[in-house]
């Protein structure tokens, strides 16, 4: 009786051993739930699918512990409330351009594009390496945010006008839809410039509310329909030699993430910031390509003395901002500086080769 009692006993502790389940760390831990309001179309190619990615992985590379549910313009919060909806907690996250708060923080302009300034690869240099990032942080926290570069268009097109310029004079007077430091540089020139919603560009543009819009680039603005209420699709990438997507965390939400999760969710961010600059290379070519071969999309270049023009303005315009605001100063002197100094390995590196490569190869 003994023996089978013991046996019994034993048993039903080896049974209750067996039966445990195995839980992982990541299970045993609650899982935190943000939500990220975007300036996107849901689902928008590359952008809004951008920021789907972005949250994709850091649900993957946090082994589940953190979800972010994505909601698309005017799901929860309009497209042009990114940064206030981040900034109060009304959502955890936001995807964007930074150069759409211009209203509300004059700097954040640098961390989009400036006109005639960095292409992509010398703007990732600068917040990775030169000291960007560490601005971009400190700008934004004084509005409760905590900023990343997740993703990048590269180079943009000068945009989709209804008649061709041949000179300075035909720009007098076009309405165009334009944001950032290159709108303002427009409207030196004689042009009257508005910052709206990439969903209201066709509509504007049909109804004659717009004469010219910019938007991405070749993919973006084929998803639009952009060739099909213009004409003229001009090529000149002085506006927006670069354009970083931003990615915003109301920065209450950050400070109380454990670390391994903020290096989760950087890591994600660049992750999210190659890949789309590496989409947009292969899908812009696919749709340059179908845009003139198909549709029949005239492509211009803007004549010198539009290009002058713009060039003179734009100094202007951001001579006037770094004078009329400490922040815009401060990031724009070190934006600067970093230019001088890669400029001249760009020149003699890729802008060589480029050269080189157009003179051999057909």
């Amino acid at each position: 009786m003994q023996r089978r009692k013991f046996l019994k006993t034993a048993g039903l502790g080896a049974a209750g051993v067996v039966a445990a389940p195995f839980v992982s760390t990541a299970k045993a831990q609650e899982t935190i739930t943000w939500d990220m309001v975007t300036s996107w179309p849901t689902n928008f190619p590359a952008l809004g699918t951008g920021a789907n990615a972005f949250a994709q992985r850091i649900e993957q590379l946090s082994n589940g512990r953190m979800r972010v549910r994505v909601h698309g313009a005017g799901e929860l919060v309009p497209a042009m409330e990114v940064f206030d909806a981040v900034a109060a907690g009304t959502a955890e996250m936001g995807h964007s351009a930074s150069y759409y708060w211009r209203g509300k923080v004059a700097a954040s302009q640098f961390f989009t594009a400036v006109p005639f300034g960095m292409n992509t690869t010398e703007m990732n240099a600068w917040l990775y390496h030169g000291g960007g990032q560490e601005l971009w942080d400190e700008i934004y926290a004084k509005h409760n945010l905590k900023p990343f570069a997740v993703g990048n268009t590269g180079a943009q097109m000068a945009g989709w006008f209804k008649r061709e310029i041949n000179s300075l004079a035909d720009m007098q007077g076009i309405r165009l839809r334009l944001p950032g430091l290159a709108g303002e540089a427009m409207n030196g020139i004689g042009v009257t410039t508005v910052n709206m919603p990439g969903g209201e560009i066709f509509t504007s543009m049909q109804t004659g509310v717009l004469d010219a819009a910019d938007w991405v680039g070749p993919y973006n603005d084929m998803a639009f329909g952009l060739h099909q209420v213009a004409d003229y699709y001009y090529t000149s990438p002085w506006n927006e030699p670069t354009a970083v997507l931003e990615g915003t965390v109301n920065l209450d939400a950050w400070n109380a993430l454990p670390d391994d999760l903020k290096a989760v969710v950087r890591e994600a961010a660049k992750a999210s910031n190659l890949d789309m600059i590496s989409e947009f290379a292969y899908r812009n070519a696919q749709a340059l390509a179908t845009l003139v071969e198909e549709h029949g999309v005239q492509l211009r270049t803007f004549p010198q003395d539009v290009i002058e023009a713009l060039y003179e303005s734009s100094q202007q315009v951001i001579q006037q901002q770094v004078e009329n605001d400490p922040d815009s100063a401060k990031v724009y002197e070190s934006y600067r500086a970093f230019q001088a100094l890669v400029r001249p390995f760009s020149d003699v590196g890729e802008y060589e080769y480029l050269k080189t490569r157009d003179t051999i190869v057909s």
